[in-house]
């Protein structure tokens, strides 16, 4: 199982938003996430926009596309998109950049 941990930044103006959306994510994106390969799916979120997400799953290249590929992904990140600050022209799922692991405790 690959340990996938990524860096966003939330608009400090956006941050009350970003956690009122998260607290009711839509059944059908849940619903997908589960199904693509995603698991143990958690963010984290500093007071100051920085968000840290964290999930594991078996191939996260192959997570990612296979979310891409679907509806509900393509509405949640356009959504979600305004959020976010220096994405660069991304969507919010592009821009997740895995972190190098260099530690584990198991």
């Amino acid at each position: 199982m690959q340990r996938v941990c990524f860096l966003l930044r939330v608009r400090p103006d956006r941050i009350d938003e970003y956690r009122r959306r998260h607290a009711d994510v839509w059944p059908e994106m849940r619903a997908a996430l589960t199904a693509t390969g995603w698991h143990n799916y958690s963010l984290f979120l500093r007071d100051d926009g920085l968000l840290v997400g964290y999930l594991e799953t078996e191939d996260f290249e192959a997570a990612q596309r296979a979310m891409a590929a679907t509806d509900v992904n393509a509405r949640w990140q356009a959504e979600m998109g305004e959020l976010f600050e220096a994405l660069d022209d991304q969507r919010p799922d592009e821009a997740m950049k895995p972190l190098t692991e260099i530690f584990h405790l198991a």
